[in-house]
């Protein structure tokens, strides 16, 4: 009985991949030491896999940045703009991914319903693949020197082509799927090339597969596997899907001749279903994603063995999985309790699992279908005793927020007033002028505030210093938004860490990590706290920070939050109650503190949800549902202020044309949303949109700073279709992983080309 995973964590245990990355675009690195360590971490991950006993390891899962980026460059999907630059291969991958001061970078969005973040590759009728790289098979030979035999990842070409998008000027008939018989060929090629060098299996990713897919897609399906699957010169193939069930596409890929498929038997418990009716795999290998590769809790080792054994027989051979790649959970339970001081309780530890655990998992689950449970007794105890512990807790329930969210009526999550009177009262109140400015939150995150919390937490530093500290900072960002010309103004965030930890480290029902970190994309890394009990607010959390920053201006300055969706989907959620219900007790928690910074004077206050889109089932017929309980969460949290109490929320790197609705039905006063990233392609969507809308025009995720012409262009596409009486001026996102030296500029021009179309709509 064979184990494996379908991917790992690439960024070290001390994030070493985002400081060498971070520091060759300083300069401070050269492109061989990057590379090199590339092949350390590498070498580091496989050499644990070996160790632990995992019979199949992958490869090809290493990136600098996204995977689907790499894929892009590794069939030279480079559209010609970036050509033009005349750099080498990693350059011209950081410019498609970061942008440069000549070029902007592609669109970057959500990878299904996770926080990861993937660059969009753009097609065109004129994209010509071709092998360019041979990092596979390099890949392949780095691994064997270690006495690894591995399987590479590969993204398939459907998903390749299906998480794409046209090219600007591409026609409105084409479709990038219209290229796969043209990507085909290279594929071909490598996957030739692999056999070559004696690789037995190669995994080809079809994440998209488990979204509704049209006939044509199905069929395109079809002709691909059935393409890559008749080779005479190829390693056996396993397609892997993996966030859901296949529905028809199992039945189109099991009637292909490729040799596996790797099914998410987690996220899509109906793939057992849909295996059973159709009587099984025949003599095809399959891959049971049994252990969950999204959240951290240790796996029900006695009932998942009984639900693998049903599995025997529906395959030739049974593999035992991750339900998905690994990349989503953090690296290693042990990095907890040997680095340094963390503030993960010792009563929670023994009910968690990280991707190293999982591998652990993995193999016991093997071990035990193959010879026998006698032969892991003993690791069978041992996760009985934790499951047991975890089901007889009671510190994790809190009757009072029960109690309390079964005694709220419907009226309290509906906002009396309708929003066009509630906007007619807001402008009277704040004053605000025509196309009003402001930011979205956070700005940058200098070495300085960094190193002045640490110290604080680690009590080198008194309160009174830190809060001085603080305090000069939220002075200093109030300037600079002064000196700009900024409407409505923030305090800039110098005291948090992250939007979601930040308020997780300060309600009860959170646990955080210290070392639990997690790519979200590129060099950005996250700590996703972890929900095991029943929320509630001890205490207030935000206000005397944005007391203090109201105190130092007579212009508005906003409360910033963080929603109770995004707080829900970017945590690690409890599994022993509904989402529903955790999401109802956060809303309850962020409503007292919403109405402390009312009470405290904030006559603005932006409560964020950039994961909303985020949580959206990939199959219709459980969108509804989902959106019904997420929207019910955030108006919650926001109903209970008056009516000139302007409500702000704020979404980004999402899709968000298919949930205009659901959007609208949040009830919001204002809500501001990425746009520049993706081209304003979110404007199509805005022609029925009432309420006040703010598209980002200043992409922060890329180092270059929009000129005054450029946002005007912009502010003019979104103006064509709302109108200029309901349009805010902003950035896409958050400013704290930019520096100064491009967020004034870049501030500045976009407060100028407000003023520009401000000028033309008082005279007309």
């Amino acid at each position: 009985m064979k184990s494996t995973v379908l991917g790992y964590p690439r960024i070290g245990p001390g994030r070493e991949l985002k400081r060498a990355v971070e520091r060759y675009w300083a300069g401070e690195l050269g492109e061989r030491e990057l590379h090199a360590e590339g092949a350390r971490l590498r070498r580091t991950v496989w050499e644990q896999l070996r160790d632990a006993g995992l019979s199949e390891i992958p490869s090809s899962t290493f990136s600098f940045y996204d995977q689907v980026l790499d894929t892009a460059m590794l069939f030279d999907a480079v559209p010609e703009r970036y050509r033009r630059l005349g750099r080498g291969a990693l350059d011209t991958s950081f410019a498609m991914a970061r942008g440069t001061a000549e070029v902007a970078p592609l669109e970057m969005t959500k990878w299904f319903d996770t926080n990861y973040h993937y660059v969009v590759p753009e097609f065109g009728p004129g994209t010509a693949f071709r092998l360019a790289d041979d990092a596979p098979v390099r890949e392949v030979a780095e691994a064997r020197q270690l006495g690894v035999t591995p399987r590479p990842v590969l993204l398939g070409p459907v998903s390749l082509l299906l998480l794409g998008k046209p090219e600007t000027g591409a026609g409105p008939e084409f479709r990038p799927l219209d290229l796969l018989d043209a990507l085909l060929e290279p594929y071909a090629e490598l996957l030739a090339t692999l056999a070559d060098a004696g690789v037995e299996w190669v995994q080809l990713d079809e994440p998209t597969l488990v979204a509704d897919r049209t006939e044509t897609e199905l069929a395109a399906v079809q002709r691909a596997y059935d393409r890559l699957g008749s080779l005479s010169r190829r390693p056996k193939l396993v397609v892997a899907s993996y966030f859901g069930d296949l529905g028809d596409a199992l039945r189109v890929l099991a009637r292909t001749p490729v040799d596996g498929l790797a099914l998410d038997l987690v996220a899509g418990e109906r793939n057992l279903t849909l295996l059973t009716d159709q009587g099984g795999l025949g003599n095809k290998t399959l891959y049971a994603g049994v252990v969950n590769g999204r959240n951290v809790w240790r796996t029900d080792l006695r009932a998942t063995l009984s639900r693998c054994v049903p599995l025997l027989g529906l395959c030739r051979e049974l593999v035992v999985s991750t339900s998905c790649s690994l990349l989503h959970v953090p690296l290693d339970l042990e990095l907890e309790l040997t680095g340094a001081p963390t503030g993960l309780d010792p009563l929670l530890r023994p009910w968690l699992a990280f991707a190293r655990q999982k591998v652990d998992e993995v193999i016991i689950l093997a071990r035990a279908l193959g010879e026998g449970a006698a032969v892991v007794g003993g690791e069978l105890s041992d996760n009985d005793a934790a499951l047991r512990t975890r089901r007889n807790a009671t510190w994790s329930v809190v009757p009072e927020v029960r109690e309390r969210l079964a005694a709220l009526r419907p009226e309290d999550s509906r906002r009396a007033t309708p929003h066009e009177e509630r906007a007619r009262l807001q402008r009277e109140s704040l004053g605000l002028p025509e196309l009003p400015t402001t930011t979205i939150g956070s700005f940058p995150q200098t070495k300085e505030i960094r190193r002045t919390r640490s110290a604080f937490r680690s009590g080198r530093i008194e309160p009174q210093e830190y809060e001085r500290r603080m305090h000069a900072e939220i002075d200093h960002v109030l300037e600079l938004q002064r000196r700009v010309g900024l409407d409505v103004l923030v305090h800039g965030e110098p005291e948090r860490n992250d939007m979601v930890q930040f308020f997780a480290e300060r309600l009860v029902g959170f646990a955080s990590t210290e070392h639990g970190w997690v790519q979200s994309y590129g060099t950005r890394c996250v700590r996703p706290p972890i929900i095991f009990g029943d929320v509630h607010r001890p205490e207030p959390i935000t206000v005397e920070w944005t007391r203090y920053a109201q105190s130092r201006t007579d212009r508005p300055v906003k409360g910033m939050l963080t929603g109770p969706v995004t707080m829900l989907l970017w945590s690690f959620v409890r599994d022993d109650q509904p989402h529903e219900a955790t999401a109802r007790q956060i809303a309850l928690a962020l409503r007292d503190e919403v109405a402390d910074l009312e009470a405290a004077g904030i006559r603005v206050i932006q409560v964020d949800e950039p994961a909303l889109r985020e949580g959206l089932p990939l199959r219709r017929d459980q969108q509804a549902g989902y959106l019904g309980w997420a929207v019910g969460a955030f108006r919650l949290a926001t109903s209970g202020v008056a009516d000139t109490t302007q409500i702000h929320t704020h979404m980004c790197y999402s899709e968000f044309g298919e949930i205009v609705a659901a959007i609208d039905d949040l009830d919001a006063d204002v809500t501001t949303v990425e746009a520049a990233r993706s081209g304003m392609s979110l404007v199509k969507d805005l022609g029925g949109y009432r309420r006040q809308i703010g598209p980002g025009v200043y992409d922060i995720h890329s180092p270059r700073v929009p000129d005054v012409a450029e946002i005007v262009a912009q502010l003019r596409q979104v103006i064509e279709v709302v109108g200029p009486h309901r349009v805010w001026v902003n950035p896409d996102c958050g400013l704290k992983t930019r520096g100064y030296a491009e967020v004034e500029p870049a501030l500045r021009n976009m407060v100028v080309a407000a003023k520009q179309l401000r000028a033309r709509v008082t005279v007309h």
